[in-house]
């Protein structure tokens, strides 16, 4: 896979659940973080691409958990690049995350 970003992270207390791993839904607060720390490391601002008209959202979201992340953990989320599906409709970036 060839890697276009990648931010390294760390699991913090409050996205936990009573038995110490990782609510599902802060998957995808990981995700959109890369995804806008992306976007400012090329100096776009999601503020500067709605006032263009452009606003960016997410259509569709597909995880597969394998290893569930826990309090304090540190990993890695990578965005990759993909094709364009047709000309309405463009999806640029997809992420993962990966423990280190």
């Amino acid at each position: 896979m060839n890697y276009i970003y990648e931010l390294e992270m760390k699991v913090r207390d409050y996205e936990c659940d009573l038995q110490g791993i990782v609510n599902n839904a802060n998957y995808q607060h990981y995700l959109e973080h890369t995804r806008h720390e992306f976007l400012t490391s090329v100096g776009v601002s999601f503020a500067a691409l709605h006032e263009q008209g452009v606003d960016p959202v997410v259509a569709r979201i597909n995880m597969a958990f394998k290893t569930p992340l826990k309090r304090g953990d540190e990993f890695v989320s990578k965005l990759y690049r993909k094709k364009a599906l047709s000309m309405c409709s463009i999806r640029i970036f997809s992420g993962k995350v990966i423990i280190k």
